[in-house]
C-alpha cells in the first residue's frame, strides 16, 4: 500500500537467497540482506522482508543487480531475553537493473516520539540522533531511528517529542561494541537512516524551515579535517 510518509528506493544485491521468515493471512514473507553500496564503496547492510508474491519466479535473485521500492519498517523482537527494536525494508516492488548501484533514498514524514539527543563526536562532529514515529495503514506506526549531521544536528536538537518533522536520507547500517555485565564486548549491528536534509512542515513563523543539506555539511567537514591534519610546510 502507498504511504507519502514513508517511502524507500534503493538498488543492491541482495547477500543470499531470501529465507521463509512468517505467514499472513496464508501469505509467505521472506527475510534476507541487501548490500548497498555508498560512494566511497563501503557496504550497507540492510534487512529486507519481501513477500513471496513479488520474489522473480525465474528463482535465486541474489547476486544480482536489483531496484528495491518499498518502505522502512519497524517491529520488536525478544533477543537474548530482551526487546530489541529491528528495522527493516519491507519491499513492495523489485527488479533487475544496471544503474546507479549507490541509489539509497529514503523520505520519511513523523513525529519525534522521544527527546532528540544531541552530542559531539571526540573528533568535534556534531550529531543529534532522533526517533521518528511513522504512520501507516490500520492505526499502525513505525518507529525509525533517525540521525542527522552537522547543522541539521544543531537544527533537529531544537524540536521537542509531537513534533512534526519531514525528511529525506539513505537507511544505513554501522556496527557498534555493547558491554557486557561480564565486561566482556558484543558487536551488534544499528541501522538507522543518515538524513540530508530535514525541515518541519508546522514549524512556528520563527523557526527556519530551509532544508539543510548534509552532503555539503559532509564536504565541509572534509575540507577542515584535511586542512587540520595537511603537514606543516617547511
Amino acid at each position: 500500500m502507498e504511504n507519502p510518509n514513508n517511502r524507500m528506493v534503493a538498488a543492491g544485491r541482495l547477500e543470499s537467497m531470501p529465507t521463509f521468515s512468517h505467514e499472513v493471512m496464508h501469505e509467505p514473507f521472506y527475510a534476507g540482506t541487501l548490500l548497498i553500496k555508498r560512494l566511497s564503496g563501503a557496504l550497507d547492510k540492510i534487512p529486507v522482508t519481501i513477500p513471496g508474491k513479488i520474489l522473480p519466479p525465474e528463482g535465486d535473485p541474489s547476486g544480482k543487480l536489483m531496484l528495491f521500492q518499498g518502505q522502512v519498517r519497524s517491529y520488536n523482537k525478544v533477543v537474548d531475553g530482551a526487546g530489541r527494536l529491528m528495522v527493516t525494508l519491507f519491499v513492495q516492488s523489485m527488479y533487475e537493473t544496471s544503474e546507479n548501484e549507490t541509489l539509497n533514498k529514503v523520505s520519511l514524514t513523523g513525529a519525534l516520539c522521544k527527546p532528540p539527543i544531541y552530542r559531539s563526536t571526540p573528533f568535534g562532529r556534531e550529531i543529534c540522533d532522533m526517533m521518528l514515529a511513522v504512520n501507516r495503514a490500520f492505526g499502525k506506526s513505525d518507529y525509525i531511528p533517525c540521525i542527522a549531521w552537522g547543522r541539521n544536528a544543531q537544527y533537529a536538537a531544537r524540536f521537542h517529542v509531537g513534533d512534526r518533522l519531514r525528511l529525506t536520507g539513505r537507511l544505513q547500517s554501522r556496527e557498534y561494541q555493547k558491554l557486557l555485565e561480564n565486561g566482556e564486548y558484543l558487536t551488534r549491528n544499528a541501522y538507522e537512516v543518515s538524513a540530508f536534509t530535514l525541515e518541519a512542515p508546522d514549524a512556528a513563523p520563527d523557526f527556519s524551515t530551509t532544508p539543510i543539506d548534509a552532503r555539503l555539511e559532509f564536504e565541509r567537514l572534509h575540507a577542515q579535517n584535511a586542512a587540520e591534519n595537511a603537514p606543516a610546510q617547511k
